[in-house]
């Protein structure tokens, strides 16, 4: 059907120029509006797939509280206050970076868009030397690049590719990053172990639930899904994948703040 309208801007002027029983008159006069244009193409966000459990969920949020008993959310309350969208479908890496290294209160020593503050964004990640925006715009950064990003911006990096760990020690370093507010874990995993769609992506983690095994990831591609508890396993499984680019796989890695410092601006 088509959409009615009354124009007020008609019944003003005839108001004003004294004309009110014309006026009152035209007040029943309706103007047939242009039917919707159908709707464009593309996607708004996906549906979680099972075993992903919604953050915002009945369950997701018993999940959230009973984690917070055991003090396996410490580095939620860090990390949330910096919680970002990704800018570019293949800056999640860089979102990811940009989201702990504020979070960590790292200086970054140059003015955030020309303005007085400094503050890091993923514009201020472009390091020649180590991957250059326009590369990541195009085909993503690869995970020991962001690594070496994350040194470059003055961070501390324990970076580990799976294949040259174990899920034990993987284990021990999420209640270690979950149970601190000054270590913070980033993922680099395969959506497909997770039955999601899209392929590589980075997300920090904002939590772990002892008792489910289960990790918060905080995904910095909210357009598609919301931050979700997932299996550990399944995880796992998705920093498993062996790039054919490389013919390695996928990793974590635990950034920190170097315990020299660094000199804070006064606002």
């Amino acid at each position: 059907m088509n959409r009615l309208c009354v124009r007020f801007s008609d019944l003003s002027l005839s108001f004003l120029r004294g004309g009110r029983s014309a006026a009152r008159a035209r007040l029943f006069q309706t103007h047939a509006l242009p039917s919707p244009s159908p709707m464009i193409e593309g996607f708004y966000k996906r549906p979680l797939p099972s075993p992903a459990v919604d953050f915002v969920s009945d369950h997701g949020k018993q999940l959230f509280a009973e984690s917070l008993g055991s003090g396996t959310m410490e580095c939620f309350f860090k990390l949330i206050p910096y919680f970002q969208t990704q800018s570019e479908l293949t800056y999640c890496g860089l979102a990811s970076l940009a989201m702990i290294l504020n979070a960590l209160a790292i200086d970054p020593g140059r003015k955030w868009k020309g303005g007085p503050w400094r503050w890091f964004d993923e514009s201020m990640l472009d390091l020649d030397y180590t991957e250059p925006l326009e590369i990541v715009k195009t085909r993503g950064i690869a995970f020991m690049k962001l690594a070496n990003l994350a040194q470059c911006a003055g961070a501390k990096v324990d970076a580990f590719y799976a294949t040259q760990s174990n899920i034990d020690d993987f284990r021990k370093c999420v209640i270690k990053c979950s149970s601190s507010c000054n270590c913070h874990l980033i993922l680099s995993y395969h959506r497909a172990a997770l039955k999601q769609t899209g392929s590589g992506h980075f997300s920090p983690i904002g939590g772990y639930h002892v008792g489910k095994d289960m990790i918060l990831i905080l995904d910095v591609a909210r357009f598609k899904y919301p931050p979700h508890w997932i299996p550990l396993v399944d995880l796992w499984e998705g920093m498993n994948y062996v790039l054919k680019s490389t013919g390695k796989s996928r990793g974590f890695m635990l950034i920190s703040r170097p315990h020299a410092g660094t000199v804070e601006g006064n606002t």
